[in-house]
Formats: structure tokens, sequence, C-alpha cells
């Protein structure tokens, strides 16, 4: 089906929508039926102008990867930009999405979705059993309003329109094309950036926000984007047959998890800082452990390749040669 849909992406630009635009020509996809729109000719919050896209370029799939995203700084600033910015997002275009007659969507949320204190690993019927993580509940709670549109949707018009709206949870992503912003960026590539400048300037020691020990799965943003196409061009059938009743939503994860303290570790070796590494305890930790049973995706037919050490020095060399770009 894919080599004659006409495909849009939206949020092509950030690290999550250019990998799944990578993919899907890799696998084949023409280039000339992957549609896209920039934000300065598309702000997807505008009800009005997301309707009149989906009228003119009339896609047959549509993969929801805009969002506005960061990390515990960025989530913490700007709560109210969090919630509206990716609620109308999400709100628009599967709504445009429907009225010109989209039968298949993917939305791709996050694994802050599920309670702070989530039995692990988390699966797929854990979400909204328990309160969420303080710092980052307004994205969370977009993003489960996301989750139960696409449901709806799917409850209300799957049988009368051939509505298929499906949704992915990936674990915390990496990787090319990731936001290197020193104060909004999410921990690997914060991370990468703060070890880089210590070993620039001859720093003699870093100092990180939090213990060092809450534990975090990471997936590299290609197998993530492998797992999305893969989903999406699951047949109707087959998808039904082996997602669990009442399930709308997959967790798509690595499948271990490791300390912030090991992961800043590991990067300051593949950056070439020789310092010391400290914590301050003072700043929060966020959700103490996050790592996802992904179970339901693998029996779909999807596994992730990329381990994290390789997964980090792909990650240090986009850092690089998008620096001596800048």
């Amino acid at each position: 089906m894919r080599k004659s849909s006409k495909i849009f992406v939206a949020g092509h630009r950030g690290m999550v929508g250019s990998a799944i635009v990578r993919h899907l020509l890799a696998s084949g996809c023409p280039a000339d039926l992957i549609v896209t729109a920039p934000h300065r000719e598309l702000d997807l919050i505008e009800q009005a102008d997301v309707r009149r896209f989906f009228e003119r370029e009339r896609p047959d799939q549509v993969y929801l990867a805009a969002a506005r995203v960061g990390g515990i700084y960025a989530n913490n600033t700007y709560p109210a930009d969090f919630i509206y910015d990716n609620l109308m997002m999400e709100l628009n275009v599967v709504d445009a999405a429907f009225r010109t007659g989209v039968k298949k969507l993917l939305l791709l949320g996050s694994s802050c979705i599920y309670p702070k204190l989530a039995d692990q690993p988390i699966k797929e019927s854990a979400l909204l059993t328990g309160p969420l993580e303080p710092t980052n509940e307004p994205y969370a709670i977009a993003k489960i309003a996301g989750i139960k549109l696409c449901e709806s949707y799917n409850r209300q018009y799957g049988d009368s329109h051939d509505v298929d709206y499906r949704c992915i949870m990936p674990s915390n992503l990496y990787g090319v094309g990731d936001s290197y912003h020193p104060q909004n960026s999410h921990v690997i590539p914060a991370l990468i950036r703060r070890f880089h400048e210590a070993k620039v300037s001859g720093a003699s020691s870093v100092t990180l926000w939090g213990s060092g020990t809450p534990m975090r799965e990471f997936l590299y943003v290609d197998d993530m984007a492998a797992a999305s196409v893969h989903i999406m061009d699951l047949p109707r059938e087959d998808y039904k047959r082996l997602m669990p009743a009442g399930q709308s939503h997959i967790n798509v994860g690595y499948g271990s998890d490791v300390t912030i303290l090991e992961v800043a570790t590991l990067i300051s070796e593949i950056v070439g800082f020789t310092g010391s590494i400290g914590f301050d305890t003072t700043k929060p930790d966020g959700t103490p452990r996050k790592l996802m049973e992904s179970e339901v995706a693998r029996n779909l037919g999807w596994l992730p390749i990329v381990d994290l050490q390789q997964g980090l020095k792909l990650a240090y060399e986009d850092f690089l040669s998008r620096e001596k770009v800048a």
C-alpha cells in the first residue's frame, strides 16, 4: 500500500519526523508521495490552516510526529505551552484527517503517559492507574488525550468510515536530528553538549541535575522510525488479531534501562571528557524508573537493532557535524 499512498509526515524537521521520512524513503516509498510542510507554511496549532492543508493535499496516511518537546527544565518552565500546543496539534490533525477521508493515522506519544510509580516494566494497561510525574504532567496529559482521541474516532467511525488510527508510545528517544539546546533538550543531548563543552574548555568536573540514580530506557530514533512504519503498514486484520482486547496504544522500547549516572559515564567516555561527574541533589530527578514492556510490539514483528553505545556514538557524530555547520 505504501508505494501508492500519499503520506503526510507532520513534524518532518524534528528528530522523530525526519527519521520516519528517512525510513519511508529507504523502504521504497517514492519521494513525491511524501508530503511535508515546514512550520512557516503550516502552523498545526491553527485549525483553519490545518483544515485547508488537508483539503488541498488529501493524504492517504498521516504520521503525527509533530510535538512540543523538552526535558525537565523545559517542562517545568513552560507547562502551559506544553499542554496547549500538543493538545491543539493532536485535535487539529486528527480531526482534519478524518474530515478528508484519511483511513490510517499513527500518533506518536511518550512513556511519560504512565503513572510516576507504575509497576516495572510498564505495561500498556498501566495507563490512567495512578498520579503522573508532576514535572511533565501537562505534556503527559496532552499525549494521553491524543491516545483517547484516536481511540474515540476508532470506536465511533471504525466500522462506518473504515477509520484505523493507531498510537505508539516510544521510550526516551535520542539520535540524529536531536535538539542540543543547553536548557530545553532531553537528557542525552543535554549530556552530550555538557560533556563536549567541558572537554573543550578543560573543565575538571561536570555537575548534573538530580541524584544520578533514576533509571531510563533509551531507544535510538531510527529504531523508533522502523517501528512506526512497520506498525502503520500492518494489515488491519493482523493488527487486530495481535492486539490485546481493549488496547489502543503500543509501547515501543529497547527492552532494558540504565541509570542516569551510567549513561552520563558512557557519554563522557565517548566524548573524551576525563574529569569527574557530580550531581546537584537539590534539583528534581523526575520519575524514578521508566522501563516499558514492549512485548506487543515484538509480537507484531518489530525489534530494535541499535544498542546504546552504538547509538550514542552516532548521536555524538551528529552533534559534532551540526556544531561545525553552526
